[in-house]
């Protein structure tokens, strides 16, 4: 198995047990240390929470100053509490911090750890500010509609010199039937569940070609968890209420997406 030698070194900052996953698999004598004859555990899916922007790179901004970044990060930090608490899943986030992580690495982080999931958050702005709400975006070599193709741009081209290289054959690669129904579902499951709490955007499920979810077979979404073009989006997006809602909302959509027959699940 290989792994990139600073993904060992950030999640051995990090702690936990996947530095011990990720050194037992680099060799293959550790696994004479396991007790003989003893299962192996199967471990929890894991689940790639993405923080949209970061560092340098703030995203958009807000009427009133909210950057981007921020929010992403604050709302992507209680999703993984809610998460944890439902002791069903491993969560693992592309940054926990006020730090610039580059599209390339953030797909590097969700391939390199086997992620069954990889949610992307943002909070974009747009062409009109009177529209808010909540929209999901899976991936398509062309965009549903104009408004998301525009989106796409200003997401794939945030900060200069990141290229999405490789578009063809990754699109081909995420192309598989198992995938692109895995990555339809959870993006029907989130909508259903974020509309029931949280105000969404007319056809709120969109798709284009956002480099992000570039991470070849794993089922990979971004959610726009509404506008900061909007002052009442805005708003929402730094309370906390707001956040539990939609940290809720999206934790029960991922409990239905893997509670589904096969074909709706991980793919």
């Amino acid at each position: 198995m290989r792994i990139r030698r600073r993904l060992i070194l950030r999640r051995f900052a990090g702690g936990g047990a996947i530095l011990g996953t990720l050194l037992a698999n680099l060799d293959p004598r550790a696994a004479l240390a396991l007790p003989f004859g003893r299962p192996a555990r199967r471990l929890a899916p894991l689940i790639i929470l993405d923080a949209g922007h970061g560092g340098r790179d703030p995203g958009a901004i807000g009427s009133a100053g909210t950057r981007e970044k921020d929010v992403t990060l604050a709302n992507v930090l209680a999703l993984r509490a809610i998460i944890r608490a439902e002791g069903r899943y491993r969560v693992e986030l592309t940054r926990t911090s006020d730090r610039y992580v580059s599209r390339e690495d953030r797909i590097a982080i969700a391939r390199d750890l086997g992620a069954s999931l990889f949610l992307s958050m943002h909070a974009d702005t747009w062409s009109d500010p009177a529209v808010r709400g909540a929209a999901v975006y899976t991936l398509a070599k062309r965009a549903s509609d104009a408004e998301t193709e525009a989106l796409a741009e200003r997401e794939n081209g945030s900060l200069g010199g990141e290229s999405g290289g490789g578009v063809p054959e990754i699109l081909a690669s995420l192309a598989a039937r198992e995938t692109r129904a895995a990555s339809t579902r959870i993006a029907h499951q989130l909508v259903s569940d974020m509309g029931r709490a949280l105000p969404v955007l007319p056809r709120p499920e969109r798709h284009a070609n956002f480099t992000v979810l570039h991470a070849a077979g794993i089922p990979s979404v971004l959610i726009e968890m509404g506008f900061l073009s909007n002052p009442d989006d805005e708003a929402a997006l730094n309370d906390a209420g707001h956040r539990d809602l939609v940290a809720r909302s999206v934790t029960r959509a991922i409990e239905a997406w893997f509670a589904a027959p096969r074909e709706g699940g991980p793919a």
